[in-house]
């Protein structure tokens, strides 16, 4: 899911006027793709913005297409939705097939709960809905596996321990696919394929403004069986954002860098 109450401008290129930080030799902008129609990449819009990557926000739901290849872009994103990955809708199906570009191009990708179904299920894992009508709204444990702490180690990252979760679909780790982290009721939580394609099935980019709108809209979600009634969602912010940040900003530090045989192009 991913919809809250702060609406980034609507021109789809968008550059913050505040950004702190040094300019990267490349500034391409950042395919951002959401699924409803006042939905934003909240806190990941905003760090992306403070590199110096404009964004380029598309919805392929309200007829956006999608760029043919990465080559004009630093990244691409596909943020959460009502929706799910097993959807029989044309755009659903669009998506899940146009991740085979960023895979076929080694392009930085990063799936975020239903972008992260989509990759499992491009990759041809298993995209399902708890058999016992379980879901994870709320804050919950994440646990990274032994490849995922090497990895976080070599990308310059420290897992947070607990995140922030809003879906009743799971995925398995596709074969190709190293799985990170794990979870509770559905276990993979984080996957890597390739350099830089990525799949979470948490969403480090909410704010308590976007907590407060997707409990008010979605409150029969905080009611399934596992999940977390509303009220306790922004005192788990307070207690479990900071960690959460930390691994943010390091995590696009990390995937936004320019391999080394192309972070010197001729001017």
């Amino acid at each position: 899911m991913n919809d809250h109450a702060f609406p980034f401008p609507s021109a789809r290129r968008t550059r913050s006027p505040l950004a702190t930080r040094p300019r990267r030799h490349a500034t391409k902008p950042v395919l951002i793709v959401l699924h409803q129609e006042h939905s934003t990449p909240g806190r990941v819009g905003r760090l992306l913005q403070m590199r110096g990557h404009a964004l380029d926000i598309r919805k392929p739901r309200f007829g956006d297409p999608l760029p043919q290849t990465m080559r004009e872009h630093a990244g691409a994103v596909i943020f959460g939705g009502p929706m799910g990955a097993n959807d029989p809708e044309d755009f659903i199906k669009a998506e899940i097939d146009w991740i085979g570009t960023c895979l076929k191009e080694d392009a930085p990708f990063l799936g975020i709960c239903l972008g992260a179904q989509m990759l499992a299920k491009h990759m041809g894992a298993r995209v399902y809905t708890h058999g016992e009508g379980r879901a994870e709204v709320g804050y919950y444990p994440l646990s990274a596996t032994e490849t995922g702490i090497s990895h976080a180690e070599t990308a310059g990252f420290v897992w947070p321990d607990t995140v922030y979760q809003w879906h009743r679909d799971g995925f398995d780790c596709p074969h190709g696919a190293d799985c990170l982290a794990t979870g509770g009721d559905f276990p993979t939580q984080a996957i890597c394929a390739g350099s830089r394609i990525y799949g979470i099935q948490f969403h480090p980019e909410v704010t308590p403004a976007m907590m407060y709108r997707w409990s008010v809209r979605g409150y029969e979600r905080t009611l399934m069986p596992g999940a977390q009634l509303g009220h306790t969602h922004v005192p788990g912010w307070f207690q479990h954002d900071p960690a959460i940040r930390l691994w943010l900003d390091a995590f696009l530090d990390h995937w936004l860098k320019q391999p080394a045989c192309t972070a010197a192009e001729p001017a």
